[in-house]
């Protein structure tokens, strides 16, 4: 309850209650690890922890989580703790407490009670109803810590009483797939311990608004740690396979790398490699920005700086969010359809440059349109009254302000485009050769249109990303073809990390150089 005390007395309760809730969030964080660690199997169901099975371990755990809400909850109510709730929960906690006891509810009414559509549809609508009004009514401090309270003993008594066990096997009416103990445990165990650390770290700051911004600091914060634990696990993961067959071969003196500097040769005594697809696949993200990227940003120069803000620019934003979310495969197909038939009529690399400088604008685009309206009037204005034409404000003071905003969209568009397969196997297949297409030697200069030519521009050439595809579906020398496969995926992902990390150097020096 909202009661002003400033005696020590009360300050000591305070100081046990925000120990509490934060001891409950950091067993919440502990029991939310190790139940993903076996979700994805680093851990099983065989693993003990301090002598006791790993699910009862985190069930205890999550039983203790479910206590401390609750006490922390009814502590507030009853004045022992210093607190300000709000009147009530708020709309969205009931609704997702409603909505959550709604399907637990609806699934103990069919899968276990047998009961049809009516019965089951009737018995998680009034559980769903009365847990949404009886949270929408209730003070702040009850309202979300007993729920969750409620949860997570819930959950852990399911566990602890071998309910849903390792052994467990649910099969749902009407489904093929087959759902173990050893999946749904730590699932459930991993959500109860999520939504008792969201109600602790409210009730640490007192619930009101500071507490709800801690806890959505909370939920966040989780989100992020887990996306970046994800990306280090699928790099350990691709690490882990492709190292050695990558580096088989490797030596520095003299300086020897087979697999990086040799090509696909098909003979049994030659260490296989990649480095043609990494010649193909450099020149294909470098024929993509030299595409893209300068027609992007002149569209974005224009519709910002001079078109009218009307439905002319609202249309071709409508479009260009369309371009950016329209599935590869689709451009691919307009490449074969409309630019092969152009080019010879064969597949080649300039095709390739050109489908993925096509996804690559879009956007290009939209960043650099929000890159140059990022960029103060102030700028404008003080170059207007130097007697600066507007072309030369744009070109001078503009677009130099807007370069590290520009250079974020062609870093994220790059590593969409670098590893691309469906565009290129329609537009550049190239298979798996020994030969790198030789752009640069391959030059020459005509008296007659169109003045210059490039016979490598218009002929196949390999890509990381389809010999990835063409190893794995082909099962090219089937002896070592998995090796091979992960040993290019390897390399496929550092070139990808490559071009990020070019392009992040890029972007930091123009900011320094915008910041000096």
């Amino acid at each position: 309850m909202s009661v002003e005390h400033d005696s020590p007395l009360v300050s000591d309760r305070t100081g046990v209650g925000e120990k509490l809730a934060a001891s409950v969030v950091g067993v919440g964080l502990g029991v939310l690890a190790f139940a993903l660690l076996s979700v994805v199997r680093v851990l099983t169901e065989e693993t003990s922890v301090l002598g006791i099975g790993l699910y009862d371990f985190l069930a205890f755990g999550v039983l203790a989580m479910g206590l401390g809400v609750a006490g922390l909850g009814i502590a507030s109510k009853v004045d022992l703790l210093e607190t300000t709730p709000d009147e009530t929960a708020g709309l969205v906690t009931a609704a997702l407490f409603g909505g959550g006891a709604f399907a637990v509810a609806g699934l103990v009414a069919s899968q276990t009670l047998g009961l049809g559509t009516v019965g089951w549809l009737a018995s998680s609508t009034l559980a769903g109803g009365l847990t949404l009004f009886g949270v929408a009514l209730v003070p702040e401090d009850l309202g979300s810590t007993l729920p969750a309270g409620m949860a997570a003993v819930g959950t852990a008594a399911l566990v602890l009483a071998d309910v849903v066990a390792p052994g467990f096997s649910w099969q749902p009416n009407g489904f093929s797939a087959t759902f173990t103990g050893a999946m749904i445990a730590p699932i459930l165990l991993a959500v109860a311990a999520l939504v008792a650390a969201w109600a602790a770290a409210k009730a640490y700051e007192g619930y009101g608004s500071r507490g709800r911004q801690t806890a959505a600091y909370l939920l966040v914060g989780v989100n992020a740690v887990g996306i970046i634990a994800v990306l280090a696990a699928l790099l350990a993961f691709v690490a882990s396979k492709g190292v050695g067959p990558a580096f088989e071969g490797f030596s520095l003196v003299p300086f020897e790398w087979p697999f990086v500097t040799n090509g696909y040769s098909y003979r049994p005594d030659v260490v296989n490699g990649v480095f043609p697809a990494i010649v193909g696949t450099v020149w294909l993200v470098v024929g993509a920005v030299l595409t893209g990227v300068p027609a992007a940003v002149a569209a974005a120069v224009f519709l910002t700086e001079y078109a009218e803000q009307g439905r002319f620019v609202g249309a071709v934003e409508i479009a260009t969010n369309g371009l950016w979310s329209t599935p590869s495969v689709v451009f691919g197909l307009f490449g074969y359809a409309f630019l092969v038939p152009r080019l010879g009529g064969n597949t080649s690399l300039l095709s390739g440059m050109l489908v993925l400088g096509f996804m690559l604008m879009p956007l290009c685009l939209i960043t650099a349109r929000e890159a140059i309206k990022a960029v103060p009037d102030e700028y404008r204005d003080a170059s207007a009254a130097l007697g600066v034409s507007k072309w030369e404000t744009i070109r001078s003071v503009v677009l130099p302000a807007a370069v590290p905003g520009i250079l974020t969209g062609v870093i994220l568009g790059v590593g969409r485009i670098a590893g691309e397969t469906a565009p290129i196997l329609l537009v550049m297949a190239g298979g798996l050769r020994d030969d790198a297409p030789a752009v640069l030697g391959s030059f020459e200069f005509t008296a007659t249109p169109p003045f210059v030519a490039n016979e490598a521009l218009l002929q196949s050439a390999p890509a990381l990303p389809y010999q990835l595809y063409a190893t794995i579906t082909a099962g090219v020398s089937a002896e070592n073809a998995e090796a091979f496969g992960w040993g290019t995926a390897f390399v496929l992902l550092v070139v990808v990390l490559s071009f990020y990390a070019l392009g992040i150097a890029s972007r930091i020096y123009f900011r320094r150089r915008l910041n000096a």
